[in-house]
């Protein structure tokens, strides 16, 4: 959107934009309406009925019930359209649909860094199919970030130790700008990137194109082979830890008696803090990953067993812990890491 030539809103590039500009504009022609009527009615009033001489003293006014009804009912009606609007408008952006094309987001002291389920990754670039739902999981590796597309008016925070997530269905094809809208530290304004999108063809196009590792269940397939996961995890369920074969969307119960859906905030716990939730049948055998495994291969991991459950119903990431403690993670002998030792966990830091 311009004025005058002068760029004010960037271009409306997702099938949401139009609906959030337009709640944006409604609060602040509202917003407008009510400060310039209450101004001017405070300055004509104020020279309507100023004193004229210094002993005079106003009529003693004893109120107007309509009129105090009026001023009440009439911003409560206003007030409750904004959030039947707003929160319409909020529940489309936080529900991706199923069929949704999936990547993982990872913020990083200060870059962007983008992993496609089909193998390929880009660090400050984006490329994904015009006409087809996105949705993006999130998580940082250090401090807070916030990822934020303009142009398709959707952004979500970054946290360490747990997932979010968003998603936009990109209709125009184009070169759109991807900002960190969270102070992350000195170089923050630097922490920016650019999203292709690109007709259909010309995606599968550029997909074709990419690097020769296999896809990102297969790289996690790999290491968690080169962890030693697979010796403890036998599909049998005979190993020391669980079988990992469909389990995803599945309910465990745990040995203090509670139970967990195994969803991705799950499997991250149980990899990294593999002591949090030890599933019942099983000792607490598993050694934590947290600082071994990076955020790029602890997704890959993730990906692999949910490979394992082709015919789970995908689910949205479920917050971890708060930030500051120990990121998700998973009860001992649970989760995609198995009884590997230390050291060769730490070959796969990155």
């Amino acid at each position: 959107m311009q004025i005058f030539g002068i760029p004010i809103f960037p271009e409306q590039a997702s099938t949401f934009a139009k609906d959030v500009d337009a709640l944006y504009f409604f609060i602040i022609a509202t917003s407008a309406f009510f400060a310039i009527g209450v101004a001017v009615a405070v300055i004509y009033f104020g020279i309507r009925y100023r004193r004229s001489h210094d002993n005079q003293i106003g009529a003693r006014i004893e109120g107007n019930l309509p009129l105090e009804l009026l001023w009440s009912v009439i911003p409560t009606i206003i007030a409750m359209v904004m959030f039947g609007w707003g929160a319409s408008v909020f529940y489309h952006l936080r529900r991706p649909p199923d069929e949704a094309m999936h990547i993982y987001a990872v913020g990083k002291q200060w870059m962007w860094k983008f992993q496609h389920l089909e193998g390929q990754r880009e660090i400050n670039e984006l490329h994904i199919p015009a006409g087809r739902p996105i949705r993006v999981t999130i998580s940082s590796e250090d401090v807070i970030h916030s990822l934020y597309f303009p142009a398709f008016r959707t952004k979500i925070d970054a946290i360490p130790g747990r997932y979010t997530e968003l998603w936009f269905d990109a209709q125009t094809p184009g070169e759109y700008h991807i900002f960190c809208a969270e102070y992350c530290g000195t170089n923050h304004s630097g922490m920016i990137g650019t999203v292709t999108v690109m007709e259909p063809s010309q995606y599968q196009a550029w997909l074709q194109g990419g690097g020769m590792e296999g896809t990102l269940a297969q790289r996690g397939a790999r290491l968690f082979n080169d962890l030693a996961c697979a010796t403890c995890h036998l599909d049998t369920g005979q190993g020391r830890g669980p079988s990992l074969k469909d389990i995803m969307g599945t309910t465990v119960e745990l040995t203090d008696g509670s139970s967990a859906i195994v969803d991705e905030a799950y499997l991250r716990e149980s990899i990294l803090n593999s002591q949090a939730k030890i599933v019942k049948g099983f000792q607490p055998l598993m050694p934590t990953f947290q600082g071994l495994v990076s955020e790029e291969n602890l997704v890959a991991l993730i990906e692999h067993v949910k490979s394992l459950s082709p015919n789970a119903t995908p689910a949205a990431p479920a917050a971890a812990p708060a930030p500051g403690a120990t990121p998700a993670t998973t009860p001992t002998g649970t989760r995609p890491s198995g009884a590997a030792p230390p050291a060769a966990a730490a070959a796969e830091k990155k």
